[in-house]
């Protein structure tokens, strides 16, 4: 009997494999972080990541297929990997192994979207966990992470229509990079979400870019306005000014500026798809990517879903990071949809979610 699709993400830093079953159960599923691999460099550099996925690739393999309790590649239906969109050398480590994988066992390959992943990690659950309602349809979902971020509306699987995105750099990227600026460590959004549970006054704001009417986000000119207030909090001259060292804040100044940064970020998500969820007329509203794991957005986001009784469905924060099972939820609908792939199957860094 058929025991779910093996998944394989090795889009960025995190090598992943999973076994899901039915596009929702998740039989295994492990990560090896490369976390502390980039942590000096405040950021991930790709050579390093690409060899490290070469490391840790089968070890992760045998893992998961143990904790799923496969021991016949004949209990699968399919190998899935991430064609896209990431880092080109971290992508060829995942889609060599699945194609070598699909080859051997003469299993059905099918490619999936690294962002429709994001988005179908909402319909995962735990073995362990109780049944719950999945999401409705129409839906809007946000995808926020540390190189996108985006608004999509769907009246059914696999089918999108994009409402917004950045327009500049994703949420993530503006996360790392303030982290940098206030000294915190990488990565920058967990980091800022600590030391803003310090801050007292709450007095600070920072600006929102709206964009009028706009579906779409922008947070390079939020990127601009942390850097000249941390030079100011520093007494650094404006003629002066370079790229300035928060490590020397007090730790007061540290907290209440990286709350008023999340605070900005925040107010900006919740408020454009709480506002795309009322105008769509949605039954459901899914929150996924790396950010989703921010507990304030969480919060913010489902007092917002919950005045205006739409459920929202936000995965676990380990889903919410890259994962394979996200992969192996989004490939079962691929699977069923008649997705297949051959030899020819190659990395697209660049790959964007099909509207």
């Amino acid at each position: 009997m058929s025991s779910g699709i093996l998944a394989i993400e090795t889009s960025c830093d995190e090598t992943a494999v999973a076994v899901v079953e039915a596009g929702s159960r998740i039989l295994g599923n492990v990560v090896a972080s490369q976390v502390a691999l980039h942590a000096d460099t405040g950021g991930i550099v790709p050579e390093v990541a690409a060899r490290a996925h070469l490391r840790w690739m089968l070890p992760v393999l045998e893992e998961a297929r143990f904790r799923a309790g496969i021991e016949r590649w004949s209990d699968l239906d399919a190998i899935a990997v991430t064609e896209g969109p990431g880092l080109a050398g971290s992508l060829l480590v995942g889609i060599t192994m699945a194609k070598t994988l699909a080859w051997v066992t003469d299993l059905p390959l099918v490619p999936v979207n690294h962002l429709e992943g994001h988005i179908y990690a909402a319909w995962l659950h735990d073995p362990e966990d109780p049944v719950r309602s999945m999401p409705e349809f129409p839906l809007v979902a946000m995808v926020v992470s540390g190189g996108h971020t985006f608004l999509v509306e769907m009246h059914d699987h696999l089918r999108y229509r994009l409402l917004g995105q950045t327009v500049d750099d994703a949420a993530g990227e503006a996360f790392d990079k303030v982290g940098r600026l206030l000294g915190l460590p990488y990565p920058g959004g967990p980091a800022i979400m600590r030391a803003a549970s310090g801050a007292t006054a709450h007095d600070r704001r920072f600006p929102r870019a709206w964009l009028g009417d706009s579906d779409d986000f922008s947070f390079s000119g939020l990127k601009t306005a942390a850097r000249r207030a941390v030079s100011e909090a520093l007494g650094q001259p404006e003629s002066e000014r370079g790229e300035p060292d928060g490590s020397r804040l007090p730790r007061e100044a540290v907290a209440e500026l990286a709350w008023a940064f999340q605070d900005s970020v925040v107010e900006v998500l919740a408020t454009k798809t709480l506002r795309a969820a009322e105008r769509s007329g949605a039954r459901s509203i899914v929150l996924g990517g790396g950010v989703a794991a921010n507990a304030v957005l969480r919060e913010r986001l489902a007092q917002g879903a919950a005045a205006r009784g739409i459920p929202l469905v936000v995965p676990r924060p380990a889903l919410c990071t890259d994962n394979a099972a996200m992969i192996g939820a989004a490939a079962w609908h691929r699977l069923r949809s008649g997705a297949r792939a051959g030899s020819q199957l190659d990395a697209r860094p660049s790959l964007k979610l099909a509207v």
